[in-house]
């Protein structure tokens, strides 16, 4: 037991009730571990594969997981880090998000072993009556003590009302489920609280909370995040992956080597600092790629960025099918990344980070005819060819 906490303990930034944690394990044979996740986008991210691998540590354990998917607080949105109110997403948007969390999740857990929920399941059966006694057990100054909410008090900017709900429906979520443990983001620690304090104040056992780091995204900013636009998704053409690894900082392959392939921080300092940044990304890349996709796959990869890149061999890039003759350049971008939304697309051209056939795209109203054999250059490390339309192909 003590090697289990101990290898629980390795990767986490923070367990709040570690002796809570070994009581439970002595009493129960199997333990509820709870993550919530939010479908505001399609894509899981490598940023979630943190959270999903310490799930599996529990999983292979034998213990209970419950994964998830807040469909009504992801119509709410998250307020965790947002310097503004989010706009609320629709059920149809929600839902269409939801279809893909299955195939993603598979990658890294045993799907058939866990059990997949739906908040929707209990929250939309709460009273006016229910909600005013949930109220009851929280505190304005609890609700309204995140950085993100003092810093926009501060400035004057609006915090909505249906922001403070948002922790109280999480903690629910904990309640309903008598969650043993919850794990998340280190950002969602007072979320993740909630649960434990809404817990306590209806005599429940608290949950355990266990908080990992967060994984920075690839504009070496902010953490990982589908709003941000900023994350590789597990659902990526393992290509674009690649090609994504490539891009980021220099800075971010350190902590991607310890979050990501858990290497220590010893190991994962002395291979940056000994090899050429070019050389240890292209390593980086192949191995995450390996991990999460496969092996083939990332050694197709390094070949594919070799040869467009270092060797200019744009014949090798990836083929791109477009279904007609002519299209707004913006059309074009989100056809070969549907990853990309149109406003950051609108980023791209106006940073000079597109180009067709070699030449810049400054104009984002631009129409591009395509035929075989031109190519698209997305940002430093995504090149499509373009095969023909669907008719010629």
């Amino acid at each position: 037991m003590n090697i289990f906490i101990e290898k629980i303990k390795r990767g986490t930034k923070n367990i709040i009730g570690l002796l809570d944690l070994e009581k439970k394990l002595q009493k129960k044979k199997q333990l509820r571990v709870k993550l919530g996740v939010d479908p505001t986008a399609p894509n899981i991210h490598l940023g979630h594969a943190i959270v999903l691998e310490k799930l599996r540590e529990f999983q292979e354990e034998g213990h209970l997981i419950h994964f998830l998917i807040g469909d009504v607080t992801a119509r709410i949105g998250d307020p965790t880090g947002k310097s503004k109110v989010r706009p609320i997403l629709t059920e149809e948007e929600v839902q269409r998000n939801i279809e893909t969390y299955k195939e993603q999740i598979g990658k890294i857990l045993s799907v058939k072993d866990i059990s997949i929920v739906y908040n929707s399941h209990w929250l939309s059966k709460l009273t006016l009556i229910d909600w005013l006694a949930i109220n009851a057990k929280v505190t304005v100054a609890q609700l309204i003590e995140r950085d993100d909410f003092q810093k926009r008090l501060a400035k004057n900017e609006p915090v909505g009302m249906h922001e403070l709900f948002y922790p109280l429906m999480q903690g629910y979520d904990s309640l309903f489920l008598e969650s043993d443990i919850e794990i998340g983001g280190n950002d969602q620690t007072l979320n993740m609280l909630m649960g434990r304090h809404l817990q306590e104040q209806y005599g429940h056992e608290p949950q355990v909370v266990i908080a990992l780091p967060l994984l920075c995204g690839l504009d070496g900013n902010t953490k990982m995040s589908k709003s941000l636009q900023n994350e590789i998704g597990l659902l990526d053409d393992p290509s674009i992956a690649f090609g994504k690894i490539m891009s980021m900082r220099d800075s971010l392959m350190e902590s991607y080597f310890i979050l990501l392939l858990k290497y220590n921080e010893e190991k994962a300092k002395k291979i940056v600092s000994t090899m050429h940044p070019m050389e240890c990304k292209k390593m980086l890349a192949e191995m995450i790629v390996e991990k999460y996709w496969d092996a083939a796959l990332a050694k197709k990869g390094r070949e594919s960025f070799e040869n467009i890149f270092q060797k200019r061999e744009y014949d090798s890039a990836p083929p791109l099918i477009c279904e007609k003759e002519m299209y707004q350049i913006i059309e074009l971008i989100q056809h070969a990344d549907p990853s990309l939304s149109k406003t950051a697309a609108k980023n791209l051209i106006q940073s000079g980070a597109i180009s067709f056939n070699g030449n810049k795209i400054d104009d984002f109203h631009e129409k591009i005819t395509v035929k075989k054999g031109d190519f698209l250059k997305i940002g430093k490390h995504k090149i499509f060819t373009i095969l023909g339309t669907k008719d010629c192909v």
